[in-house]
């Protein structure tokens, strides 16, 4: 198997994953805090799948699904490119109100869309290309990746976890 397959089957997983935490579920429940302060199923798809579609723009150098069309709009969020939810406070973890579960499903489908045709081409020389330099040591393509399937798999994980205790009344 080479990179871009063994890439490409961890981030595939994703989509299924997010359908099976969100579907059926009312607007209200998406949004719902298991105790003050606690993520909502809504805010931890929106997360991740934020986090993907940052850094992935950033590493081909292209603008953020995030600001184009309405998505953001889907959320009752502004189209601001650097609110991915990273060090989000409880007040701003109810700030995102995603509008269906289907909104939450056709942004992670659209960023995913995006993912998928650049895993596609990766070849293995691209992955120990420097991406950000503001760490020590600098981070390469290959380690922003899995950083970025690994930050997805835990919140996912959480979601269905969450969905879980909902569904259980």
């Amino acid at each position: 198997m080479n990179v871009s397959d063994l890439l490409t089957e961890a981030y595939d997983r994703l989509p299924d994953l997010v359908r099976a935490a969100v579907e059926g579920l009312s607007p209200e429940q998406l949004r719902h805090q298991p105790a003050p302060g606690a993520n909502s199923i809504g805010w931890l798809v929106w997360h991740l799948t934020r986090v993907q579609d940052h850094h992935v723009a950033e590493v081909l150098d292209a603008d953020q699904i995030w600001v184009s069309g309405d998505w953001a709009g889907r959320f009752g969020l502004d189209a601001d490119p650097d609110n991915t939810g990273y060090g989000h406070s409880p007040v701003q973890v109810a700030t995102v109100r995603p509008e269906s579960a289907q909104a939450l499903v056709d942004y992670h489908e659209a960023v995913a869309a995006r993912t998928g045709d650049f895993l596609a081409g990766l070849a293995p020389a691209d992955l120990d290309r420097v991406v950000d330099e503001a760490w020590d040591p600098p981070v390469t393509l290959g380690v922003r990746l899995v950083s970025v399937a690994e930050d997805d798999l835990q919140h996912v994980g959480q979601a269905a976890y969450l969905r879980g205790l909902i569904e259980a009344g």
